[in-house]
């Protein structure tokens, strides 16, 4: 299973909660208040150090636990250590457990109102969706996503092999993260259709980072992870990816590199 430094969470957690689609938030809000039961349990998986947790709190105010579940204990350690302050002084609660995402019938669903996870999607198969989704059915949850990576890179100045490194990314997405082939940049559309398979009603909407001078470090961590995708996948255009990271950074160190990372948020209705 991919693993997460709290460094890359950390600096990607403003950029993440800016993209968001809050209206699907503010719509989930409502449907679960419209449900005015004051035990409501919400399940979040693949959580890290709990960003999710910390954009979701204060918008949907009728879930009054939060089990956040990770197979990795120092995020959780620090989720706990950040979430504590956050959650207590509202009255509700909030648990962390590790465990492996790959084993869907061990996840804490029974009795939960909603499932959520962010950046997720696109690292799982198919298949592993298919049977999330079914799991998911079966315990009657509503399930929101958020974040998946959709395939849309686009930076500004332009440089001649940017739709390339942005092929090579693509494809580099597409591999093993720990859950088989992983559905990368088709993740908000396969999950879309499985979810409404299994008679969900589903919204999705676009939750796409915006990458101005603000958010320099964040744009370096990503120019330097899109070469290092490409140079895996085309290990013989090494000089020409080497080529664009070099004037990729010259541009972001300038503080005139912008650019867009497209995204998809997905709420699902039971």
């Amino acid at each position: 299973m991919e693993s997460f430094s709290a460094d890359w969470l950390s600096l990607r957690e403003s950029a993440d909660h800016a993209a968001r689609a809050h209206a699907l938030a503010d719509g989930l809000a409502g449907h679960l208040a419209r449900r005015r039961d004051p035990a409501l349990r919400a399940v979040d998986l693949a959580a890290g150090t709990g960003s999710n947790v910390r954009y979701l709190l204060s918008r949907l105010p009728a879930i009054a636990h939060w089990t956040l579940v990770d197979h990795d204990a120092a995020l959780l350690a620090q989720a706990w250590r950040t979430l504590t302050p956050l959650v207590l002084p509202t009255g509700r609660a909030f648990d962390v457990r590790q465990g492996d995402l790959n084993d869907v019938g061990s996840l804490p669903l029974d009795g939960c109102a909603l499932v959520t996870a962010s950046a997720l999607l696109d690292l799982v198969s198919a298949d592993w969706l298919r049977v999330f989704a079914g799991t998911c059915r079966t315990a009657g949850t509503d399930v929101l996503c958020a974040l998946s990576y959709c395939g849309r890179i686009e930076c500004e100045p332009a440089h001649p092999y940017d739709a390339r490194v942005r092929e090579l990314v693509n494809a580099h997405q597409r591999t093993d993260k720990g859950f088989g082939p992983a559905l990368g940049p088709d993740a908000a559309d396969v999950a879309a259709a499985t979810f409404r398979a299994e008679g969900y009603d589903v919204s999705t909407a676009t939750s796409d980072w915006v990458l101005d001078a603000s958010l320099k470090e964040l744009q370096r961590q990503l120019v330097q992870g899109w070469a290092g995708a490409a140079r895996e996948i085309a290990q013989d255009e090494h000089r020409d990816i080497d080529a664009w990271l070099a004037q990729r950074r010259a541009w972001i160190d300038a503080g005139v590199s912008v650019g867009r990372v497209g995204h998809v948020d997905l709420l699902a209705l039971v």
